[in-house]
């Protein structure tokens, strides 16, 4: 019996893959939990396992290809399957009833799997009963992006299939060229098709900055898979979510006071420094809890409020920008969230981030700050509601009772989803995580 082996689900809210490389070939022998293919999104990378044994019969999708979720990618052909039996099938209209999609791990992760009846890719041809073909959210978003015409697309998928690929290459060759028309002239109260202009546009606009790239000496840095995807995400993100922006400034000389004084003996007994981030993050999850509306996300025609406070932070590594989680947040003290950090950090940097690590988070927590950066706009972390940027702490002159003192001072900027957060209440957050900020003094508790 053939079985289907469908990109998985590599973490919440990717919508698609790549096939950095196939681990085996065609006719290998495999067995349940081997290694297939190793796969890379923005979020992490990842070896997708076999939850069957058998033979590799074909591979459908070949090595750097980026691919949807849910899209074919391997047949195998299960052990014990009867001589003469079910062959590997060849048009996409056949479905199997062992359609597996596989569940990514990592080699520190144990090998899971989970069977999801008959999961197909999205077909971009017309079914029999001449439906509008369809496309995969991969080709969509390029093709809303770029303006491309897809009644203009051969397709090099099965069955006539445009993949993201056949898409990709169009932009990367500068566009399309504006369509020819070949029907006899309109009079002059009939507009050629909308499309056909934006098209136009698009293919003088990318052509002109394809020539600006490539002076003489300029160096030619290709697009990896994980930078393609996460600039897709975060232009997606600003295109979906209305952004808005809020910032307070926050007197945090107590706690950096009180920070100096305890960082020696904390790291001799921890073992690990006591950076100023855990104590930022220990008052954004109280005031979540006060403010639960913050801690939510936009889900169409609803909004979801999360019981769970999964802070998200963002790490930075010489290529590219993760932002693994720190699950039940509000149930840590200040030690257990200085803890996570360290180890989410320090894992990140290793490259041995699981599927766990990255997913579930409510809200995120970017610590710009540790660049000297005073001021910024973050881009929401989809679909999560807000993101909160902690600058640098400076010292300035502030007027205090009329008078001017020196304290350390630190900006919060914010920025929220306005589908779903209003000034009101993100006003009130921040008075709330300033106010906990502004009262750490020596009776704060580190355990």
């Amino acid at each position: 019996m053939a079985t289907k082996v469908l990109m998985p689900q590599l973490g919440e809210s990717v919508t698609e893959g790549t096939i950095s490389k196939w681990l085996v070939k065609v006719g290998d022998t495999v067995n349940k939990y081997d290694p297939l293919a190793e796969v890379s999104t923005d979020k992490v990378n990842a070896e997708v396992p076999s939850t069957v044994a058998g033979r590799v019969t074909e591979i459908v999708v070949p090595e750097g290809e980026t691919v949807a979720i849910g899209t074919l990618i391997l047949y195998i052909e299960e052990t014990g399957a009867e001589e003469g039996g079910e062959s590997t099938p060849s048009a996409p209209e056949q479905t199997s009833a062992a359609a597996v999609t596989q569940q990514a791990t990592t080699p520190a992760t144990a090998p899971t799997a989970s069977v999801q009846a008959d999961v197909k890719a999205v077909p971009s041809q017309p079914a029999q009963g001449g439906d509008k073909p369809r496309y995969s959210p991969a080709v969509m978003h390029l093709v809303q992006q770029h303006g491309i015409d897809l009644s203009r697309v051969t397709g090099s998928g099965m069955g006539g299939r445009v993949t993201r690929k056949d898409v990709q290459a169009i932009i990367d060759a500068g566009g399309q060229a504006p369509a020819i028309a070949t029907a006899p002239a309109q009079t002059s109260d009939t507009a050629a098709p909308q499309v056909t202009r934006e098209t136009a546009v698009s293919a003088s606009t990318a052509s002109s900055s394809v020539e600006a790239a490539t002076a003489p000496g300029d160096q030619i840095i290709p697009i990896s898979s994980v930078r393609r995807t996460i600039a897709n995400r975060l232009v997606q993100s600003k295109h979906e979510a209305p952004h808005a922006w809020t910032m307070v400034e926050v007197d945090v000389t107590n706690l950096v006071n009180f920070r100096n004084q305890a960082k020696d003996e904390f790291k001799r007994k921890e073992g690990l420094n006591l950076t100023f981030l855990p104590f930022f993050i220990k008052a954004v999850v109280e005031s979540l809890k006060e403010y639960p509306m913050i801690n939510s996300t936009w889900a169409g025609d609803k909004i979801i409020v999360k019981k769970d406070i999964n802070i998200s932070i963002a790490v930075a590594t010489e290529d590219a920008l993760y932002v693994p989680v720190i699950k039940d947040a509000d149930q840590k003290s200040i030690l257990g969230i200085a803890k996570s950090v360290d180890d989410l950090a320090a894992r990140t940097r290793a490259g041995k981030l699981t599927m766990d690590d990255m997913s579930g988070g409510t809200f995120t927590v970017n610590n710009t700050g540790s660049f000297g950066s005073v001021q910024s706009m973050p881009i929401i972390n989809s679909p999560q509601a807000a993101i909160l940027s902690v600058e640098a702490i400076v010292k300035r002159p502030v007027v205090i009772d009329d008078m001017i003192a020196i304290r350390s001072m630190v900006n919060l900027c914010m920025s929220l989803d306005h589908r779903v957060l209003d000034g009101l209440i993100c006003g009130r957050f921040l008075q709330s995580v300033k106010q906990r900020l502004e009262s750490i003094g020596p009776d704060t508790k580190l355990y």
